[in-house]
């Protein structure tokens, strides 16, 4: 039996926050620690997934992490047959979703699993260009069918046609019918999402060992700067935002638009001249699809897009139309980028054999092949999918609100799905026999306790792991994705003996910057940011690319090298350093430190570094 001292708290010893006593009811048993499972998950390694759940979870949105570790394990258990891990194992702890990568250590069984996965997945990377294109037709069929769902309310009578058409069944079952395709539809998109993110993950991955074994001194940033440059669809929300920028300041808009009105304010303003007629019409014209961006990650049912916050992007269209006017460049440094990606693969390449040298130009075609998914999968999945599917759950909560059933818009969000399918069922029964629903008191009193849950849950922070730590954190995903290595873990444990003046983290992209930090946790918070501060965050996602213009540099507590942070700032060429577990935690905004992309360190600067280094930026 592992001691304290060497690992983390089990699950059944995790302190409920004051108030949230009984919060395992309002999940799935299957998501909650239990005592049947209590073994085995006390002796695995759990960690928090707060890239995509930031705070504790309400009942209903414990949908995405049912949703996202099916499809995970699917794909990487048994289609694509990975031959060194399974899937990711799911818990919710107080509110918090907690994964465990489960591996593979039978060397027979990983050779057997080797075979399969070679057949398999060697078909995809023969044919990547075609079958992602019939992935994005697949996505965009599951978008349109989510959107063609529909909770309209119970009327006196059902419609004459049911009768002139002897349909046979009343229009209210389409409320159970379509409930059914919405859940079923976000599960479907999931294993689509994993579809190819596994596989794109293997293909760097393959190139990023190879690359270590052939040049052992060879850094993760100048292997990951070989795969720079290459156009995503991730960035083209953000190109929006530049073009919008430049037509504001060619047609002398800069100063209405960066005056920060409110978004209707401006948009009345504008409509007074010709050329602010003209700038709002491509401005509507950007907003479907590219503002179906959300400010976090899309995975709760209150989170805002874009769209629905016209404040966010006009923000961003400020900050680059503020630049132009000053006479600043605003356009991402590709060809910069390109250029030195080049000069690095010239270098490495010349030190091989001719047929290393062949093998090293494979593996680099097709990392940069795969690569484009690993971020454009976020614009169809956890943006266009999950814009979709959020506003009609907001739809369905409408529906019973106006059946009686809820007395507020936010109360079906406190049930799970399986309950709700179930006080679907009471309405629509309820309705056709003619009687009041049967819940409605019960639920009422059930979604009062639960407010009261869900606060004292969200008002905690996640421990960032439970369980016996792995002697090496070797899952890919876990390190490449969320930054998990084996010495974010020691740090975790307080088992390093760094001074308390520096931080390490993930080298995210390269160069060293000195600097004022400034700590947000939002992007509603982006307009706080000035021109050369360094940006602290837990995370940053994608539709933060407009902050890159103006921070020297960012510092985030997740993420791994092939976090979005990683990757945005290598392409905006911004020093990075990601997973450094409690940035936010430890630094306060206005104080100075020196970042070091390479190294992955963060100091803490006095007065008498500030003098000396002031202004220093180094790549």
């Amino acid at each position: 039996m592992s001691s304290q001292s060497d690992r983390f708290p089990f699950f059944n010893e995790a302190e409920v926050p004051a108030g949230g006593e009984g919060w395992e009811s309002m999940f799935p048993y299957f998501l909650v620690p239990s005592e049947e499972t209590r073994d085995d998950e006390n002796a695995r390694f759990w960690f928090a997934d707060t890239m995509h759940w930031s705070r504790g979870a309400h009942p209903f949105d414990s949908i995405g992490a049912e949703a996202v570790y099916l499809g995970a394990g699917q794909n990487s258990t048994r289609i694509f047959v990975l031959p060194v891990s399974l899937g990711l194992d799911v818990r919710i702890v107080n509110g918090y979703v907690y994964i465990s990568p489960i591996a593979v250590e039978d060397p027979e069984t990983i050779q057997a699993r080797v075979a399969h996965f070679q057949e398999r997945a060697g078909y995809y990377y023969a044919n990547w260009d075609d079958l992602y294109s019939k992935w994005k037709a697949k996505m965009d069929a599951a978008i349109e069918s989510l959107r063609g769902i529909s909770f309209p309310p119970l009327g006196e009578l059902d419609p004459i046609e049911v009768v002139t058409e002897a349909r046979g069944r009343s229009t209210s079952w389409n409320i159970i019918e379509n409930y059914h395709r919405l859940i079923d539809e976000f599960f479907v998109v999931w294993q689509y999402h994993f579809e190819f993110l596994n596989l794109g993950y293997g293909g760097y991955i393959t190139f990023f060992q190879f690359c270590k074994e052939a040049f052992p001194q060879i850094s993760e940033q100048s292997i990951s700067r070989m795969v720079a440059g290459v156009e995503v669809l991730a960035f083209r929300p953000d190109d929006e935002l530049r073009a919008l920028a430049a037509l504001a300041n060619e047609l002398g808009l800069t100063a209405a638009i960066s005056a920060g009105h409110a978004p209707d304010m401006l948009v009345a303003e504008l409509a007074k001249t010709n050329e602010g007629r003209a700038w709002i019409e491509a401005f509507d014209k950007a907003k479907d699809p590219w503002f179906n961006y959300f400010a976090e990650y899309g995975f709760t049912h209150d989170q805002e897009t874009w769209a629905s916050d016209l404040s966010i992007p006009l923000q961003g269209i400020a900050r680059y139309a503020t630049k132009l006017a000053a006479g600043e460049g605003i356009a991402r440094p590709v060809e910069r980028l390109r250029a030195e990606r080049d000069a690095i693969v010239d270098e490495y390449r010349a030190l091989l054999t001719d047929g290393e040298a062949k093998q090293f130009d494979e593996l680099l075609g097709l990392a940069r092949t795969v690569f484009p998914y690993i971020e454009e999968h976020n614009i169809y999945v956890e943006h266009w999918a999950h814009n979709v599917f959020w506003q009609k759950t907001w739809e369905l909560a409408d529906f019973l609100l106006a059946a009686g059933f809820t007395q507020t818009r936010d109360d079906m969000f406190y049930m799970n799905r399986f309950e709700l399918d179930a006080v679907l069922f009471d309405v629509v029964e309820s309705w056709a026999i003619g009687v009041p629903a049967r819940g409605v008191k019960r639920w009422g009193a059930e979604i009062a306790k639960r407010r009261v849950i869900v606060d004292a849950l969200q008002s905690a922070s996640a421990p960032p792991a439970y369980g016996i730590p792995p002697k090496q954190v070797t899952d890919p995903f876990a390190i490449m994705n969320y930054g998990v290595t084996t010495e974010r873990v020691a740090d975790w444990l307080g088992a390093t003996t760094g001074s308390s003046s520096t931080m390490n983290g993930i080298p995210g992209s390269i160069g060293i910057v000195e600097g004022r930090v400034r700590v947000l946790r939002s992007e509603k918070d982006l307009s706080l940011l000035e021109p050369g501060e360094i940006l602290v965050a837990p995370i940053t996602a994608p539709s933060w690319a407009a902050a890159f213009a103006v921070a020297t540099g960012v510092i985030t507590d997740i993420g791994g090298m092939m976090s979005h942070a990683a990757i945005v700032c290598r392409e905006y060429g911004i020093p990075a350093v990601v997973g450094t577990g409690f940035a936010t935690a430890r630094l306060t905004t206005g104080q100075r430190v020196r970042i070091d992309g390479k190294a992955g360190t963060v100091e803490l600067l006095d007065d008498t570094d500030v003098a000396t280094h002031a202004g220093t930026t180094t790549s």
